[in-house]
């Protein structure tokens, strides 16, 4: 089967979509399928030698037209690619599939909103982008994406965005394609983990008695840093726990914070790493507080480290994790709930059957379950296509 995989760059070294493509074109490429690439910038030596480049120029301009700009190349470019069937994972449109892996613009802007914990900066936010033009450009090409002439196949990666498409357009839930998104675990096999474990604290300073729980993410705001430096203050000070934070390289302004609630010695701002496996490794828990995450792929690879997660419902992630568990917290913003969760990890017993669990949930769902049903649903769509 010849697959087209349509997205502005694939990076992996920018984490999330990038890194999911990345892992789904060598898959693919494994099991003998032509792979066609179909962006502006790629990163070969994370993509399988055979992979097909087409490449897009990168869009200019405003940036709130350049997804217009590189939705339409791309439909004209699968026009002179040979190809079985094609799949968009962001702002696109023209392709068989479409996997937003972000879940809706219109839900994210829902979301988004929640990290403001005062009602009256929530109003004036919202208002805010309603004179955005970048959101109403991105609301009118979602509409033109799932509601235009041509529907395509749509898949999601959870219940929750599955929800979302029910709520935001009107979009029959029988008619939505359920895949929760998966990780290649061999991305993190190590032989050498507990010397690189002993290797990597000892670089931050840290003691093998210590508790670490880490944070991963690039969008410090709408992944709820700054509720979990509030909950890390709210935890019992003889517990022996310090955090480590990797993402973006700016970083100040939650050291103020960490100053000001007097943590500042308790936590380890490690900026942006391309490789985050080490922090894994050192880490004891992963601890994601965000507002939106479709399906998050950091909570994905800690369970393939065998850590324990703390996330919350805005997470599709949430949905693989056992009914009822005290680790999925309800409100980003409610600190004693969130230091609570953590306390409770910063004790042995509780982390090893945290642990335990989170293998278990590992083995439950592998990138390979997730492969073999998108498998069955490329050829199903296939399938449409011939027949039509």
């Amino acid at each position: 089967m010849e697959v087209a995989l349509c997205y502005p760059s694939v990076l992996p070294a920018r984490g999330g979509c990038e890194t999911y493509i990345a892992d789904f074109a060598r898959r693919l490429s494994r099991d003998g399928h032509g792979v066609h690439l179909v962006a502006s910038a790629w990163d070969s030596s994370a993509l399988p030698p055979s992979t097909h480049f087409h490449r897009i120029d990168s869009a200019t301009g405003p940036r709130f037209l350049r997804p217009w700009r590189f939705a339409a190349a791309c439909e004209q470019a699968l026009m002179r690619i040979p190809h079985d069937i094609s799949i968009g994972f962001d702002k696109t449109w023209g392709q068989d599939i479409l996997f937003p892996q972000g879940g809706l613009h219109a839900a994210t802007q829902t979301h988004n909103l929640r990290k403001y914990p005062n009602r009256i900066v929530r109003s004036l936010a919202a208002v805010g982008k309603w004179l955005d033009p970048a959101n109403c450009s991105y609301s009118w090409l979602e509409r033109k994406q799932y509601l235009g002439s041509r529907r395509p196949t749509i898949l999601v990666n959870s219940e929750m965005v599955r929800g979302h498409f029910v709520q935001h357009y009107g979009v029959p839930p029988e008619t939505l394609h359920v895949i929760h998104s998966a990780i290649d675990p061999l991305r993190f096999h190590a032989d050498d983990r507990l010397k690189r474990r002993a290797e990597e604290r000892e670089s931050w300073g840290v003691d093998p008695s210590t508790t670490v729980g880490l944070f991963i993410g690039m969008n410090y705001r709408l992944k709820g840093l700054a509720p979990l430096l509030y909950a890390v203050a709210a935890m019992p000070a003889e517990r022996k726990f310090q955090l480590a934070v990797v993402g973006h390289r700016k970083f100040a302004k939650y050291e103020r914070l960490a100053e000001s609630l007097k943590i500042r010695d308790r936590i380890h701002f490690l900026g942006f790493r391309a490789d985050p496996k080490e922090a894994y490794f050192a880490a004891d828990f992963l601890v994601h507080p965000t507002f939106y995450d479709p399906c998050s792929l950091v909570a994905l690879e800690a369970f393939a480290c065998g850590l324990p997660v703390i996330t919350t419902r805005y997470n599709g992630v949430a949905e693989l994790m056992p009914a009822g568990s005290p680790y999925v917290i309800d409100n980003p913003h409610d600190a004693r709930d969130l230091a609570r969760a953590m306390t409770a990890l910063t004790d042995g017993a509780n982390r090893q059957a945290a642990a335990q669990t989170a293998r278990e949930i590992s083995k439950a769902w592998t990138f390979e379950h997730h492969y073999q049903q998108f498998i069955t649903l490329l050829d199903d769509v296939r399938g449409l296509k011939r027949a039509a």
